[in-house]
Protein backbone atom coordinates (compact mmCIF):
# COMPACT_ATOMS: atom_id res chain seq x y z
CA UNK A 1 0.00 0.00 0.00
CA UNK A 2 1.51 3.01 -1.13
CA UNK A 3 2.06 6.15 1.50
CA UNK A 4 -0.25 8.50 -0.51
CA UNK A 5 -3.17 6.04 0.16
CA UNK A 6 -2.14 5.48 3.42
CA UNK A 7 -2.49 8.92 4.88
CA UNK A 8 -6.67 9.58 3.88
CA UNK A 9 -5.42 11.19 2.20
CA UNK A 10 -4.91 13.13 5.45
CA UNK A 11 -7.06 15.91 4.32
CA UNK A 12 -7.44 12.61 2.19
CA UNK A 13 -8.03 11.33 4.04
CA UNK A 14 -9.31 13.20 6.81
CA UNK A 15 -12.26 11.37 8.69
CA UNK A 16 -13.53 14.25 8.21
CA UNK A 17 -18.52 22.74 8.91
CA UNK A 18 -21.77 21.71 8.54
CA UNK A 19 -22.64 21.83 4.65
CA UNK A 20 -25.37 23.14 2.19
CA UNK A 21 -28.64 20.53 2.16
CA UNK A 22 -27.44 18.96 -0.98
CA UNK A 23 -24.21 18.08 0.29
CA UNK A 24 -24.18 14.12 2.14
CA UNK A 25 -23.89 14.35 5.34
CA UNK A 26 -20.50 12.47 7.10
CA UNK A 27 -20.38 11.29 10.53
CA UNK A 28 -16.89 13.16 11.73
CA UNK A 29 -13.92 12.29 14.09
CA UNK A 30 -12.04 15.15 13.06
CA UNK A 31 -8.31 13.73 13.16
CA UNK A 32 -5.87 12.45 9.92
CA UNK A 33 -4.84 8.91 9.83
CA UNK A 34 -2.82 6.81 8.34
CA UNK A 35 -1.98 2.58 8.33
CA UNK A 36 1.25 1.64 10.50
CA UNK A 37 4.31 0.91 8.85
CA UNK A 38 5.49 -2.97 8.80
CA UNK A 39 7.68 -1.62 11.92
CA UNK A 40 5.39 -0.15 13.81
CA UNK A 41 3.42 -2.93 13.46
CA UNK A 42 6.18 -5.70 14.96
CA UNK A 43 6.55 -2.90 17.71
CA UNK A 44 2.78 -2.67 19.05
CA UNK A 45 2.97 -6.68 18.55
CA UNK A 46 6.25 -6.50 20.77
CA UNK A 47 4.81 -3.99 23.45
CA UNK A 48 0.96 -4.50 23.56
CA UNK A 49 0.68 -8.32 22.34
CA UNK A 50 -1.51 -6.89 19.57
CA UNK A 51 -1.28 -9.41 16.64
CA UNK A 52 0.77 -7.53 13.72
CA UNK A 53 -1.24 -5.67 11.18
CA UNK A 54 -3.57 -3.79 14.14
CA UNK A 55 -4.24 -0.36 14.08
CA UNK A 56 -4.23 2.92 12.58
CA UNK A 57 -1.84 6.37 13.35
CA UNK A 58 -3.62 9.25 14.09
CA UNK A 59 -1.53 11.83 12.41
CA UNK A 60 -3.22 15.11 13.73
CA UNK A 61 -6.74 16.15 15.19
CA UNK A 62 -8.69 18.70 14.43
CA UNK A 63 -9.39 21.69 16.80
CA UNK A 64 -12.85 21.76 18.44
CA UNK A 65 -13.74 18.09 16.52
CA UNK A 66 -14.74 15.34 18.72
CA UNK A 67 -11.54 13.40 19.13
CA UNK A 68 -9.82 16.81 20.07
CA UNK A 69 -12.35 17.11 22.72
CA UNK A 70 -12.14 13.94 23.48
CA UNK A 71 -8.65 13.08 24.32
CA UNK A 72 -7.65 11.65 21.28
CA UNK A 73 -4.05 13.15 20.14
CA UNK A 74 -1.16 12.43 17.87
CA UNK A 75 0.69 9.57 17.57
CA UNK A 76 -2.36 7.48 19.34
CA UNK A 77 -3.52 4.25 17.75
CA UNK A 78 -6.62 3.06 17.01
CA UNK A 79 -6.67 -0.48 17.48
CA UNK A 80 -10.62 -1.08 17.56
CA UNK A 81 -14.36 0.95 17.32
CA UNK A 82 -16.64 0.09 19.16
CA UNK A 83 -14.99 -3.53 20.07
CA UNK A 84 -14.35 -4.20 16.42
CA UNK A 85 -10.64 -4.57 15.40
CA UNK A 86 -9.46 -1.98 13.29
CA UNK A 87 -6.58 -3.08 10.48
CA UNK A 88 -6.24 -0.63 8.13
CA UNK A 89 -7.46 3.20 7.60
CA UNK A 90 -10.74 2.51 5.02
CA UNK A 91 -12.09 0.19 7.54
CA UNK A 92 -12.14 3.11 10.31
CA UNK A 93 -13.54 5.67 7.87
CA UNK A 94 -16.39 2.89 7.11
CA UNK A 95 -17.38 2.12 10.98
CA UNK A 96 -17.06 5.52 11.59
CA UNK A 97 -19.27 6.68 8.29
CA UNK A 98 -21.97 3.72 9.62
CA UNK A 99 -22.15 4.49 13.42
CA UNK A 100 -24.01 7.78 12.00
CA UNK A 101 -24.51 11.39 12.66
CA UNK A 102 -24.34 12.34 16.84
CA UNK A 103 -23.57 8.73 17.64
CA UNK A 104 -21.72 7.76 20.34
CA UNK A 105 -18.56 5.47 20.00
CA UNK A 106 -15.96 3.89 21.96
CA UNK A 107 -12.91 3.50 20.78
CA UNK A 108 -9.71 1.52 21.99
CA UNK A 109 -6.58 3.57 21.53
CA UNK A 110 -2.85 2.04 22.35
CA UNK A 111 -0.73 4.65 23.95
CA UNK A 112 3.23 4.66 25.16
CA UNK A 113 1.97 3.95 28.84
CA UNK A 114 -0.89 1.31 27.89
CA UNK A 115 -4.45 0.73 26.38
CA UNK A 116 -7.22 3.19 26.88
CA UNK A 117 -10.90 3.25 25.56
CA UNK A 118 -12.28 6.63 24.76
CA UNK A 119 -16.11 7.15 24.55
CA UNK A 120 -17.01 10.38 22.07
CA UNK A 121 -20.29 11.65 19.88
CA UNK A 122 -19.73 11.90 16.86
CA UNK A 123 -20.06 15.17 14.60
CA UNK A 124 -20.82 16.64 11.15
CA UNK A 125 -18.26 16.46 8.79
CA UNK A 126 -17.63 20.06 7.09
CA UNK A 127 -18.47 20.73 3.77
CA UNK A 128 -14.84 21.43 2.62
CA UNK A 129 -13.96 18.17 3.86
CA UNK A 130 -17.00 16.43 2.23
CA UNK A 131 -15.34 17.81 -1.17
CA UNK A 132 -12.32 16.47 -0.10
CA UNK A 133 -13.48 12.88 0.70
CA UNK A 134 -15.64 12.55 -2.28
CA UNK A 135 -12.48 14.07 -4.43
CA UNK A 136 -10.72 11.05 -2.35
CA UNK A 137 -13.14 8.70 -3.20
CA UNK A 138 -12.53 9.30 -7.08
CA UNK A 139 -9.05 8.48 -6.52
CA UNK A 140 -7.28 12.45 -6.17
CA UNK A 141 -6.39 14.90 -3.82
CA UNK A 142 -6.79 18.84 -4.38
CA UNK A 143 -4.88 21.93 -3.16
CA UNK A 144 -5.30 25.32 -3.90
CA UNK A 145 -2.56 27.43 -5.72
CA UNK A 146 -1.85 30.24 -7.05
CA UNK A 147 -2.39 29.39 -10.74
CA UNK A 148 -0.81 31.56 -13.57
CA UNK A 149 -3.59 33.16 -15.71
CA UNK A 150 -3.55 31.08 -18.38
CA UNK A 151 -4.42 27.98 -15.79
CA UNK A 152 -7.11 29.27 -14.01
CA UNK A 153 -10.75 29.59 -14.53
CA UNK A 154 -11.09 33.05 -12.45
CA UNK A 155 -7.95 34.89 -11.35
CA UNK A 156 -6.37 34.22 -7.70
CA UNK A 157 -6.62 30.75 -6.09
CA UNK A 158 -7.81 27.62 -7.92
CA UNK A 159 -8.24 24.26 -6.91
CA UNK A 160 -5.22 21.87 -8.75
CA UNK A 161 -4.93 18.11 -8.44
CA UNK A 162 -1.45 17.12 -6.41
CA UNK A 163 -2.19 13.13 -6.19
CA UNK A 164 -3.84 10.73 -8.00
CA UNK A 165 -3.84 7.11 -6.48
CA UNK A 166 -2.45 4.25 -8.49
CA UNK A 167 -5.65 2.07 -9.90
CA UNK A 168 -8.43 5.08 -9.39
CA UNK A 169 -10.93 6.47 -11.15
CA UNK A 170 -8.97 9.58 -11.80
CA UNK A 171 -6.11 7.45 -13.06
CA UNK A 172 -8.53 5.57 -15.11
CA UNK A 173 -9.46 8.51 -16.83
CA UNK A 174 -6.08 10.42 -17.17
CA UNK A 175 -6.06 12.96 -14.52
CA UNK A 176 -2.66 14.07 -13.51
CA UNK A 177 -0.90 16.24 -11.01
CA UNK A 178 -1.31 19.59 -12.26
CA UNK A 179 -4.92 19.59 -13.50
CA UNK A 180 -6.60 22.55 -12.38
CA UNK A 181 -10.02 22.08 -11.63
CA UNK A 182 -12.34 24.37 -13.73
CA UNK A 183 -15.88 22.43 -13.76
CA UNK A 184 -17.61 19.59 -11.41
CA UNK A 185 -20.81 18.44 -13.51
CA UNK A 186 -20.28 21.24 -15.46
CA UNK A 187 -20.63 24.15 -12.40
CA UNK A 188 -17.52 26.19 -12.91
CA UNK A 189 -15.32 26.39 -9.70
CA UNK A 190 -13.18 29.47 -10.15
CA UNK A 191 -11.51 28.70 -6.57
CA UNK A 192 -10.83 25.98 -4.05
CA UNK A 193 -13.41 26.46 -1.47
CA UNK A 194 -16.05 26.19 -4.53
CA UNK A 195 -14.47 23.07 -5.88
CA UNK A 196 -14.71 21.47 -2.67
CA UNK A 197 -18.19 22.85 -2.46
CA UNK A 198 -19.46 21.39 -5.61
CA UNK A 199 -17.61 18.11 -4.70
CA UNK A 200 -19.74 18.27 -1.74
CA UNK A 201 -23.22 18.08 -3.77
CA UNK A 202 -21.78 14.75 -5.45
CA UNK A 203 -22.96 11.65 -5.11
CA UNK A 204 -19.85 9.40 -5.35
CA UNK A 205 -22.04 6.64 -6.10
CA UNK A 206 -22.40 8.13 -10.00
CA UNK A 207 -20.25 9.31 -12.72
CA UNK A 208 -18.30 12.60 -11.92
CA UNK A 209 -17.49 15.16 -14.79
CA UNK A 210 -14.69 17.30 -14.84
CA UNK A 211 -13.31 20.13 -16.79
CA UNK A 212 -10.11 20.92 -16.14
CA UNK A 213 -6.86 23.28 -17.89
CA UNK A 214 -3.47 21.84 -19.07
CA UNK A 215 -0.77 23.65 -20.34
CA UNK A 216 -3.43 26.27 -21.43
CA UNK A 217 -5.79 23.70 -23.06
CA UNK A 218 -9.07 22.58 -21.61
CA UNK A 219 -10.32 19.02 -21.39
CA UNK A 220 -12.95 17.28 -19.65
CA UNK A 221 -13.40 13.73 -18.51
CA UNK A 222 -15.98 11.79 -17.08
CA UNK A 223 -14.52 9.41 -13.45
CA UNK A 224 -16.92 6.37 -13.16
CA UNK A 225 -17.97 5.95 -9.41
Amino acid sequence: MTVLRRVLLAGALLLTVVGTAAARPYAWLGVRIRDLSEQEMEELAKRHGVREGFGVYIVDTVEGAPAQRSGIKKGDIVVAVNGRPIVETRLLQKLVSAAGLEKEVRLTVLRPEGRSEVALRLGVMPTAMVGERVAADFGFVMREIEAPPAEAATPGGSSAIIAVMRGSAAERAGLTVGDVIVEVNGQDVGTGVAAREALADVDSARPLRLTFRRAGASRSVTLSP
